[in-house]
């Protein structure tokens, strides 16, 4: 890192951070606290739910699933855009109209408060295990830039969001997310131009394409129909759209945002603006991972992107040789890419990959982490390595702003769900509102000391992309159903909602645990398994009434 890239992160995050803030000042009141007021405009709710979505996963490890596995993830989203028409349609007007905070707090207006508790406690085991995840991305950046212990790394991010979190509220959340989603379109546009920039002599886009091509990191789309495989085009279709559904529509950190807005129809507007433009945006991403592969294939990276991993493999007694076969086998493939013989490039690949894999299977061992994966780790050796001064911390910003943005939208939604669904509900139901507001920020403290803690743990998850969706897919699409049959199912009463959601969630563990079925599917599992299971024990509650 040079000067200008530590002014231009330093100038980046500090006029983020009081932007908020001073757009936040006011926040006196629980409803100001939790909802702005339900003052949000369209723009703000629209940048802001792709702020929180767009974490620094998404730069960091979706940029290196690429890398490794091509730009099939894309395909996880293809279901986003009827996901917002129906959330729109069906889920927005009913949540306004309700006046509620949360939407867990609709549950029980709809059932009763079993229901609502039991779905409240569903999103803060999952999105308190899924928070640990969002802050551990930052945390390895800088592990890297600067060689701190992933311990202070951690604490000093966790600490940065919690701030202003609690400072300021939704409000002070919401508006510093519309400044970070500027300043992550700009890192995202200067990281792919720079990539590109930065081919060699002879080396156009087009070149460019057909080694990545040929490497099959442009496989954008998979149209075999495969239960196991985690992306195709009908898991994104089909698993995607539930998982959007589920997100959306009932995770709070998502609709916490639009519940701010000033009336449905700007809720509807944020909502549909992420429903034309996140599949554009992480496109442009996964492409942009591909094409640091391609630079790559011409300029030769270490054998483990991981540092700490690779500063263990170098003390091995094998390095010398593993390292001179690394050489060997880049020098065929970057001669290969040069003549642009394919088949011959595809040999030589498998060759890098094969010596790669020993390399990470050693490196494992010599940290004592079993298998390595360096994928999160790909695209930040590139940007503080190859990108020029002052792109660097553009880039590095557009990462941190994101963290902060998912961050402290988590941390504010769990303290939210907490206080309204759990505290006011459950254990002091007659209070004066200062005593909730002041309620509500003690526990965005804890839940801010919480993510520090889990976040240590999550670094061993491997590609945090696909560790966060897996997380989330074990509990949404129980949460998915019980909204559905609160939505279409007037017959359907709290006691069949409560147990068919019990019944979901058993059965969705079950299939992860005994199965190979892809993640995104569990999501449909889980959502059908509560609207068959809850419908079903409605139908038999009533005939048992007349019966009797």
């Amino acid at each position: 890192m040079r000067p200008l890239d530590w002014g231009v992160l330093a100038a980046s995050l500090a006029g983020i951070v009081f932007y908020g803030l001073w757009r936040s000042r006011g926040s006196r009141t629980t409803s100001q606290y939790l909802l702005a007021g339900r003052t949000m405009p369209w723009y703000a709710m629209a940048l802001s739910i792709m702020a929180t979505q767009a974490s620094a996963i998404t730069f960091i490890s979706t940029t290196g699933q690429s890398y490794a596995d091509g730009m099939r993830f894309v395909q996880m989203y293809l279901g986003l855009p009827l996901a917002m028409i129906l959330i729109s349609a069906f889920a927005v007007p009913r949540f306004h109209a309700s006046g509620v905070y949360t939407a867990y707090e609709y549950l029980e207006k709809r059932f009763d408060a079993k229901t609502r508790a039991l779905a409240g406690a569903i999103f803060l085991l999952s999105r308190g295990l899924a928070v640990g995840v969002s802050l551990s991305a930052p945390a390895v950046v800088l592990t890297v830039i600067l060689g701190w212990s992933s311990v202070w790394t951690t604490l000093i991010m966790g600490i940065l969001v919690a701030a202003y979190t609690v400072s300021g509220g939704i409000a002070a959340v919401t508006w510093t997310e519309f400044l970070q989603m500027m300043v992550m379109t700009a890192g995202i546009i200067a990281a792919l131009f720079t990539v590109v920039f930065l081919l060699p002599d002879g080396v156009g886009l087009p070149e460019a394409l057909a080694v990545a091509g040929a490497a099959g990191k442009l496989n954008a789309t998979v149209w075999r129909f495969d239960f196991n495989d985690q992306y195709n085009v009908w898991s994104g279709l089909i698993g995607g759209m539930f998982l959007a559904l589920a997100y959306f529509g009932c995770d709070q950190s998502q609709v916490q945002r639009y519940l701010t807005g000033r009336s449905v129809a700007q809720s509807r507007l944020g909502l549909l603006f992420n429903g034309v433009a996140k599949i554009p945006m992480q496109f442009f991403i996964l492409f942009t991972g591909a094409m640091v592969f391609v630079f790559y294939v011409y300029t030769q990276p270490p054998l483990v992107f991981h540092p700490e991993a690779m500063r263990a493999l170098e003390q091995q007694a094998v390095y010398g040789q593993l390292s001179q076969e690394y050489g060997r086998a880049f020098q065929a493939r970057r001669d290969a890419a040069v003549r642009l013989d394919l088949d011959g490039f595809r040999r030589a690949q498998a060759e890098v990959d094969e010596v790669r894999s020993r390399a990470l299977a050693l490196a494992g061992k010599a940290t004592g982490q079993g298998r390595v994966n360096d994928t999160n780790y790909v695209f930040l050796w590139f940007v503080v390595h190859q990108i020029p001064a002052g792109v660097v911390g553009l880039i590095l910003a557009a990462i941190f702003s994101a963290a902060m943005s998912t961050i402290s939208a988590e941390i504010n939604s769990l303290a939210t769900v907490s206080m309204v669904d759990i505290y006011r509900r459950f254990i002091r139901r007659d209070a004066e509102d200062r005593h909730y507001l002041a309620a509500s920020r003690w526990l965005t403290v804890f839940w801010g000391a919480y993510a520090i803690a889990t976040a240590l743990y999550a670094q061993n998850l491997g590609s945090l992309v696909e560790a966060v969706n897996r997380l989330g897919s074990l509990f949404y699409g129980t949460l998915l159903g019980v909204f559905v049959l609160a939505f279409f199912f007037p017959r359907t009463g709290g006691t069949a909602a409560f147990f068919g959601m019990i019944l979901g969630e058993a059965v969705v563990f079950a299939v992860w645990h005994f199965t190979g079925l892809a993640f995104l599917w569990l999501n449909a599992v889980g959502c059908l398994v509560v609207v068959i299971s809850g419908n079903a024990i409605a139908w038999a509650r009533r005939g048992a009434q007349v019966r009797a």
